[in-house]
């Protein structure tokens, strides 16, 4: 079990700059103090939860080789209470609905929900189970 009461969160996004601007931000605008790791490609989230424990996943619902969506059926099956939110480009309804299907517990549109972003994370690591590993 970890010392740290540091929240730690993946986030998942081929786009590089996307990547930076989001560990940037949450870094800087989270109350709580977070720890945040990044990932291009589901196989490398799933390389990194191997070896760590997340009290947050955000993911884009593009990515190379599976989709979100997918991805995120998969962190549910091993991780059934950790809170799971989408911040993607694709903004239709139909997307939204597969995310939240799949059983993400939040949908942000980048970069439309800009703003509600810190609020939503923080809301989203105060329901989350404390992370053991």
């Amino acid at each position: 079990m970890r010392l740290s009461s540091k929240k730690r969160i993946l986030y998942v996004d081929d786009d590089r700059d996307s990547c930076e601007l989001m560990s940037l931000m949450l870094t800087t605008f989270l109350n709580t103090g977070c720890q945040i790791m990044t990932a291009s490609t589901p196989c490398e989230a799933a390389s990194l939860m191997q070896n760590d424990a997340f009290d947050l996943y955000i993911l884009d619902y593009t990515l190379p080789d599976i989709s979100g969506v997918e991805l995120c059926r998969r962190i549910r099956e091993i991780e059934p209470e950790k809170p799971i939110m989408f911040y993607s480009g694709m903004a239709l309804e139909e997307d939204k609905r597969r995310a939240l299907k799949a059983g993400a517990n939040e949908y942000l549109v980048k970069p439309n929900d800009l703003d509600k972003l810190v609020e939503t994370v923080e809301n989203l690591l105060q329901r989350s189970p404390a992370a053991h590993h």
